[in-house]
């Protein structure tokens, strides 16, 4: 039986959603709890990854095991085992072919970022204190990021990924307050550090050190280096997940 979690995770504790060696990830710890509470080996799927310190609202996984169990009682259980970074929202079954990572139609990330220093805003948000910084000019750049693009020049070098083709939906920074700006963008996948560049150039756009028009260029290089630095992963959220469009 195959059985679908919604869950929500703070990434500072993490290495990141994928097990990787000697390092505490999301993925592991579901799998140790999981396996425990139903007591059969467990393994958990994703809808993707997020980088180290990268933070998720309702993400999406799902695991198979041959018992049937009762969804309500192991949410609680596990919520109860889990360390306080991760919560699980909810344990339905689900369709024997539903596969979190392959169904997802489309992904939604949220950056955060604060104008002038916040000692509440700080740990989920980047601080950027210039004094300009124009929103206007960072959003006539994200335009050129919508439709289907390569963007390998966005992307970490020495990933292993088959294609850099990405459509992106949206991409557009909004005012939450005076203080408090944020970056959205959705698309049907992203590469690997790809919202961090993204949003790390956007801020040389919106500081002058270069054009909205640029990103034209930018795309069409396909080169890492050309793009501006990435921004800090804490600030990062994986805010949505579609399995239909």
């Amino acid at each position: 039986m195959r059985y679908k979690l919604t869950l929500s995770y703070s990434g500072a504790e993490f290495c990141g959603w994928q097990i990787q060696p000697n390092a505490p990830s999301v993925q592991e710890t579901l799998q140790k709890a999981l396996s425990t509470l139903i007591g059969e080996t467990v393994t958990v799927t994703g809808a993707g990854r997020t980088d180290t310190g990268v933070n998720a609202i309702g993400y999406v996984a799902h695991f198979d095991c041959s018992v049937a169990v009762d969804t309500a009682a192991l949410t609680y259980k596990i919520n109860a085992i889990l360390p306080n970074a991760i919560v699980v929202h909810r344990i339905e079954l689900t369709e024997p072919d539903f596969h979190a990572r392959f169904d997802a139609r489309r992904r939604e990330y949220t950056y955060y970022i604060h104008r002038t220093k916040d000692p509440f805003s700080r740990q989920y948000s980047h601080l950027c204190t210039w004094p300009e910084l124009d929103m206007e000019k960072m959003n006539l750049a994200a335009q050129h990021l919508l439709g289907t693009h390569d963007f390998s020049c966005f992307e970490k070098t020495g990933t292993d990924n088959k294609t850099s083709i990405c459509t992106v939906f949206e991409a557009y920074w909004k005012m939450d307050d005076e203080n408090h700006w944020s970056f959205h963008i959705a698309a049907d996948r992203f590469l690997r550090n790809m919202v961090r560049a993204i949003v790390g150039t956007l801020l040389e756009v919106g500081r002058g050190k270069r054009s909205p028009d640029s990103m034209e260029t930018l795309l069409a290089s396909h080169d890492r280096c050309a793009a501006g630095e990435s921004v800090p992963g804490h600030a990062l959220f994986l805010s949505g997940i579609d399995y239909q469009l």
